[in-house]
């Protein structure tokens, strides 16, 4: 019963960071966040892909998303506990937390990538995969009790799903690239 409790409370979580981080590219932003500026490297602190748009679009997105589980959560709680587990509580500010982390994590892997010479979309497999969910989790761990069970299933069913939202998108034409 723990493995499923860890499994749900992590995807339960996992809904607004997937949220945060997958919305941002919808919004076809065009200012970038680094206001096109240079780190002492040369190269773009961030780059063209982290736009003021897609920080809004992430942050209000993963928040929504929060402000759903907050709604949903007496009857998914109702559920759980008739199975012997609670359910994490989300409100709209742990929401908007988690979100905040998973786009600050996006970005700092981004400003690595810059780092490493890498140009926009070029596929980093871990770094383009778990950084947002590690700056998700960090961010929020004041305000939630994330386990480290629940912690390596985020990890181990990021890469996934994080492969098969990248190759969907692509198809539909919202990404250059299917990684």
């Amino acid at each position: 019963m723990e493995l499923i409790s860890a499994i749900i409370n992590a995807v339960w979580i996992l809904i607004p960071v997937y949220a945060a981080n997958g919305f941002p590219v919808l919004s076809r932003g065009k200012r970038p966040i680094d206001f096109g500026k240079k780190f002492s490297d040369g190269e773009r602190i961030f780059g063209d892909g982290k736009t003021w748009e897609g920080l809004l679009a992430g942050l209000i997105a993963g928040t929504l998303y929060g402000c759903l589980l907050w709604l949903l959560y007496p009857y998914a709680n109702f559920l759980a506990v008739q199975n012997g587990f609670e359910i994490l509580y989300i409100n709209p500010f742990i929401g908007f937390i988690l979100s905040l982390g998973a786009l600050i994590g996006d970005m700092i892997g981004s400003f690595i990538k810059r780092r490493l010479k890498m140009t926009r979309g070029e596929d980093a497999p871990l770094l383009d995969q778990e950084n947002f969910i590690l700056g998700a989790v960090l961010l929020s761990l004041p305000f939630i009790k994330i386990s480290l069970e629940m912690f390596i299933i985020m990890i181990l069913f990021t890469p996934i799903i994080h492969r098969f939202a990248n190759i969907s998108g692509y198809l539909i034409k919202m990404k250059s690239v299917p990684w």
